[in-house]
């Protein structure tokens, strides 16, 4: 996933309709909790939507291409982006702003934190991972999304009918997740993605795409449909993610 964000935005755009920040969703029930652990009202991501629609959620949306070009696609459903780097959310926000597209909204902030603590149950009808931070580092390894934690909080939103979409240019990673979400016995066996051909650059689902395409590299895509097995309830948010939200602090440490 990419860092911050873009050191420069360009031509500023109106964006208070596509984008809001996690810890402004949670300000106000935050400031009234004591101190410690603390499970928020679970939030029905429709109420960010003027109209509702079946919604699927991104999980780090980088420079918006796929958020963007799904809205348009298919103007039936609701897209909803969660971006750690503030920079790239208002990017994404800004390229959605700009098309005029009512079907998607970004918001800024921990999308792991979003599935696990605050989205309610089986309200999202597909969940989108593409090209996710390896965190080659051994000691890095835990920051990983794709992990079993994630699954069990991914298919707790998720719909019965739901599905979640993996995409990366690392098969070790790719076969680390597809073992995490296999323990879980909360998906059915993955199913294969064909790659189609791309005739612009619109036909690729992501900058990582194109780019690893571009140079000839290989993808690994899966599919995972729920599996009839009742996940585990949402997880409370701990102490130091409070505090991490209040400060606005993005970014986990590096070193």
């Amino acid at each position: 996933m990419p860092g911050r964000g873009p050191k420069k935005r360009g031509l500023e755009s109106d964006v208070s309709e596509h984008l809001r920040s996690l810890a402004d969703l949670l300000a106000a029930e935050e400031s009234l909790q004591a101190d410690g652990e603390w499970l928020p009202s679970p939030l029905d991501p429709q109420s960010l939507f003027s109209t509702p629609a079946p919604i699927e959620l991104e999980v780090g949306c980088g420079k918006g291409l796929f958020l963007a070009s799904a809205a348009e696609a298919h103007p039936a459903h609701n897209y909803l982006g969660v971006e750690l780097a503030p920079g790239y959310a208002h990017l994404t926000a800004t390229r959605c702003a700009r098309r005029g597209l009512s079907n998607a909204r970004v918001i800024s902030g921990d999308a792991t934190l979003m599935i696990r603590s605050v989205l309610g149950d089986a309200t999202v009808h597909a969940v989108h991972v593409y090209f996710p931070d390896p965190w080659w580092k051994a000691r890095h390894r835990k920051r990983r999304v794709l992990c079993e934690p994630f699954f069990e909080q991914a298919a707790r939103v998720l719909i019965p009918t739901g599905v979640v979409h993996v995409w990366t240019d690392v098969e070790e990673y790719f076969d680390e997740a597809m073992v995490s979400a296999a323990a879980t016995g909360l998906f059915k066996p993955p199913r294969d993605v064909t790659e189609r051909a791309a005739q612009n650059d619109f036909d690729y689902r992501t900058h990582f795409e194109r780019r690893t395409r571009l140079a000839n590299q290989p993808v690994w895509r899966a599919e995972l449909d729920r599996s009839d097995r009742v996940p585990p309830a949402r997880q409370p948010i701990t102490m130091f993610e409070r505090i991490r939200l209040r400060t606005g602090e993005a970014d986990p440490p590096t070193k």
